[in-house]
This record gives C-alpha cells, sequence and structure tokens, in this order.
C-alpha cells in the first residue's frame, strides 16, 4: 500500500489562500483546510500552532499575488496601469482584496508610514520618471491617486457594482495631471 500523500506547509497555504479567494477570510479554519485537502485538522494544527499563524502566512502570499497583479504594466502609462490594475484587483478578487485592505492590517499605522514602505519604491520610481518629480513630490502624487483608487476599489469589492472603466481612467488621469500640475506650479 502505498504512503499517504504528505501534507506540506506549502499546500496549506494554498487551500487556505484559496478558501480565501472563493468564500472569504471570515470561512478559514483549520476544518474547512482540512477538508479542502482531504486530510484531518491534525496536519494544519501541526505547520501552524494557530489560524492567526496561518492567516499571516496566507497574508503574506496573497500580498506577493496582488503586487505582481499591480505590476502587470501593458502601455506607456505605468501609473495609470497600476492604478487601473489596483481597481481591477478589487473587481475581480473580491475576498483577497478585502482580506488584504480590510481587514485592520494597518492599524496602528498612518498613510506616511505606507508611503514610505520599502514595498512601495519600486512605484515611487516608477512615478518620479514618468512624470519628471522628485521623490518627495511622488509620494504626493500617489497618495492623491491612492486615494481615489482605493475608494473606487472598495466600493467595487464591497458592492455589486458596474464597472465602467472609462470613468475610472478618466478619474485616475484627471488626479493624475491635477497632483503633477499643482506641484509643479502650473495650476
Amino acid at each position: 500500500m502505498p504512503p499517504k500523500p504528505k501534507i506540506t506547509r506549502s499546500m496549506i497555504i494554498d487551500a487556505a489562500f484559496e478558501i480565501i479567494r472563493n468564500t472569504g477570510i471570515e470561512t478559514v479554519n483549520a476544518r474547512t483546510v482540512s477538508n479542502k485537502l482531504n486530510c484531518s485538522t491534525q496536519p494544519v494544527m501541526y505547520h501552524f500552532k494557530t489560524i492567526e499563524e496561518l492567516k499571516s502566512a496566507v497574508y503574506d502570499k496573497a500580498d506577493a499575488y496582488h503586487s505582481a497583479y499591480l505590476m502587470n504594466i501593458h502601455s506607456d502609462n505605468p501609473m495609470k496601469d497600476i492604478g487601473l490594475n489596483y481597481i481591477q484587483f478589487a473587481v475581480k478578487e473580491k475576498n483577497l482584496f478585502r482580506f488584504l485592505f480590510q481587514s485592520n492590517e494597518f492599524s496602528g499605522k498612518n498613510m506616511t508610514e505606507l508611503i514610505n514602505a520599502e514595498e512601495l519604491q519600486p512605484i515611487l520610481s516608477i512615478l518620479c520618471e514618468e512624470s519628471a518629480v522628485n521623490p518627495e513630490q511622488a509620494k504626493i502624487i500617489f497618495r492623491s491617486l491612492f486615494l481615489l483608487a482605493h475608494g473606487y476599489a472598495s466600493m467595487f469589492a464591497n458592492n455589486e457594482m458596474a464597472y465602467d472603466e472609462q470613468i475610472v481612467l478618466s478619474d485616475l488621469s484627471l488626479i493624475y495631471a491635477g497632483a503633477i500640475n499643482t506641484l509643479k506650479g502650473e495650476n
């Protein structure tokens, strides 16, 4: 008789990721993960001492997935693509968006800390180059774009709204151009 397949830490993270993606963070527990893997809860609890530890590992996976999604740039306007990708992620991956951005992960942080995060530096570099602004101006422009994009994304992730890409693009372009012109004194 062949040995039973071994359940790895990676398999558990992948299973929990798919559960969150399909039904939301609220449904992740040792039983739902073990059911997805067709095993007992023992392997889940062996690899993760608590469900919070598992959720943290899945958060890292979801964050990496989201970052790759954002950086799928396909035009000569990278910032437009990144903003649009952020909103489209919320439209297409509602549960992952809510898990990443509406699960109190940023508790106790402020906007400056978020914008100064190491993970954001590639986007800020693109913004500096694309807009011909300095790093501090790029942070201000990013903040304006992010707040608009996050507002749209939150509306789409939490409501059954019709997605109109032309309106979204128009608003992103308006905020982007307005922030650049204001910072460069071209009112």
